[in-house]
């Protein structure tokens, strides 16, 4: 399956790693090498995570790391995924 990055997903992304390294720029790093990591692994299970509780559908999930919600959709037929948004559970 091919990953494709929404550009709100793109934008936030960059606000949390920034974020992230104002404190701690290797853990932005790190924080942004695992979350390639993972997001590379959902074409092996992609109904693995969570159906959405922000959509009403079957295809949109949502996967949890490290605190933050990262809410994707499986199209079948076309064999992609489309990586929608990232955001923080406690602030939304």
């Amino acid at each position: 399956m091919k990953i494709i990055y929404n550009p709100t997903f793109e934008i936030n992304l960059f606000k949390i790693i920034d974020h992230i390294a104002e404190d701690k720029p290797m853990a932005s790093v790190d924080f942004a090498e695992k979350l390639e990591k993972t997001i590379f692994n959902l074409p092996n299970y992609p109904f693995k995570n969570r159906q959405s509780i922000y959509f009403d559908t079957e295809n949109i999930r949502d996967m949890i790391f490290k605190g933050y919600t990262i809410v994707y959709k499986i199209n079948i037929s076309k064999n992609i995924i489309h990586v929608l948004d990232i955001f923080n559970q406690n602030k939304r």
